[in-house]
């Protein structure tokens, strides 16, 4: 046997054991499933679609990811089970956020046992992760991009200070309540809405690249002309996969 076919052989016996040892996806259906889980949290589950949510972040056991605009930790929770006791997840929220508007209910369900792997971050989303959170597999941005536009956040910084957290490969996700086109983040604060293509723009603008869109919380029948908090049909909301090359 010459030395280019035992140099194959050995490739190819390592591609095989890697993938063996590749991580499995969890089960996200019994994950959203699991006894318990708050019964407010399953009322939000009608209008976010977890299962479907998790698997399009590929979030699996071990990882060490981020959720910017954590709020109450709805989504903190969930990323919380899903990467397991081997992983960790940083939750931010901002000074005001906490005092105007969670008030308490973030850290009464860090009380949780399923929020041990948490670690709960103070900071402005400018700078919105702390200087030992490098290399992560994931950050999540979900339904509070538009809020930076009208509180004045630089958001080509946070975009770049989230690039620089993630590891090569590392995925960013924004999720967010559908604005129509033309308008931008002028309706960001009077309608919590946001145009996608601005979005789509400021992020790549940081060096990421668009991966993918998920389209299980799109409604075409929604016109986009009102609030999201006063919906009379379900909102339009986009999902986007950004990958840093």
């Amino acid at each position: 046997m010459g030395a280019n076919t035992k140099g194959l052989l050995v490739a190819a016996w390592l591609a095989a054991l890697l993938a063996g040892c590749a991580t499995p996806t969890p089960d996200f259906q019994a994950l959203v499933a699991s006894p318990d889980r708050s019964e407010a949290d399953r009322a939000t589950d009608g209008r976010r679609k977890p299962a479907q949510l998790l698997a399009f972040y590929d979030v699996r056991p071990g990882m060490t990811v981020a959720d910017l605009g954590a709020g109450a930790g709805y989504n903190t929770e969930l990323l919380a089970r899903a990467v397991g006791a081997s992983g960790k997840v940083y939750a931010q929220n901002t000074r005001d956020m906490l005092e105007n508007l969670i008030k308490g209910r973030f850290d009464e369900r860090l009380r949780s046992p399923a929020m041990k792997n948490v670690v709960h971050v103070v900071r402005e989303f400018d700078d919105p992760l702390p200087p030992e959170a490098r290399n992560l597999d994931l950050v999540t941005f979900n339904f509070n991009y538009h809020d930076t536009a009208y509180l004045g956040v630089d958001r080509a910084r946070m975009n770049r200070a989230v690039f620089d957290a993630l590891k090569p490969g590392g995925i960013y996700i924004v999720a967010d309540h559908s604005g129509r086109p033309g308008t931008g983040v002028s309706e960001a604060k009077s309608l919590h809405r946001i145009e996608e293509v601005v979005v789509r723009r400021e992020v790549e603008a940081a060096g990421f690249r668009l991966a993918a869109e998920g389209g299980f919380l799109r409604n075409p029948r929604d016109p986009r002309d009102a609030s999201v908090f006063k919906p009379k049909q379900p909102n339009d909301e986009f999902v986007l996969k950004f990958v840093k090359p």
